[in-house]
């Protein structure tokens, strides 16, 4: 099926897209930092996409694509890192909104400090595996450095990331290949672990984590200058 990947970012966006209007959330009326966000991040993760692709460590298979391409990459691809922040992050909001009382401990602070030191340490043990050592590597290091900061938001970043994990699976899931004669979007395994959660990376994991923090990192720090700007 040509269209299956720009269906799937159908998929993921049509319900955020629609709930944003809804008075509870208001999610469109924050939609200006938050395309902000989603630019400055995009263009970090399009640039390290291109130099992954041109560099085999991963590609897409055109049997699920439209044909059309910018930077050398899918559309689809280029779409990822919209519709998949969009969605992201309105889980991330609706946290805000239906668990307002989540405090940022000290616990969460050391806890995601462990995790940013542990995340670089195993990217520095497997630097010849190109998605392992950088996907940890500026997960590990972004991790850490906002865990320094340890922003108010921070506990309901967690409680956002883990959620979004349910559709991540469901969605990545397809984009790897489960249930699919042959995956949409295929990995060099010279250049990971090897370890899977049911066919995806366990590097997306991290991946994922990266492109939602960098997003609600900026989103936040935009809602405060468009509040001091109005």
């Amino acid at each position: 099926m040509k269209s299956l990947y720009l269906i799937l970012h159908i998929f993921t966006i049509s319900f955020p897209l629609v709930r944003s209007f809804e008075p509870r959330i208001q999610y469109a009326k924050k939609w200006s930092p938050l395309f902000q966000a989603i630019g400055i991040t995009g263009f970090f993760f399009i640039v390290w996409d291109v130099l992954f692709t041109r560099a085999g460590v991963w590609g897409f298979n055109p049997d699920y694509l439209v044909g059309i391409y910018i930077f050398e990459l899918p559309l689809e691809e280029i779409l990822f890192f919209i519709t998949v922040p969009f969605a992201s992050v309105f889980i991330y909001e609706c946290v805000h909104y239906f668990l307002p009382h989540i405090h940022t401990s000290s616990a969460i602070k050391w806890t995601s400090m462990a995790l940013g030191l542990g995340l670089i340490g195993i990217a520095l043990v497997n630097s010849d595996q190109a998605y392992t050592f950088w996907n940890f590597l500026f997960a590990g290091s972004f991790l850490l450095f906002v865990s320094l900061i340890n922003p108010w938001w921070f506990g309901h970043f967690w409680v956002a990331y883990l959620l979004h994990l349910i559709p991540f699976i469901l969605v990545n899931g397809v984009l790897t290949g489960y249930g699919l004669d042959a995956p949409i979007v295929w990995y060099n395994n010279d250049e990971n672990l090897s370890i899977r959660i049911l066919t995806i990376p366990i590097e997306d994991t991290m991946y994922a984590l990266l492109l939602l923090l960098m997003n609600v990192f900026l989103f936040e720090k935009l809602k405060k200058s468009f509040k001091q700007n109005p």
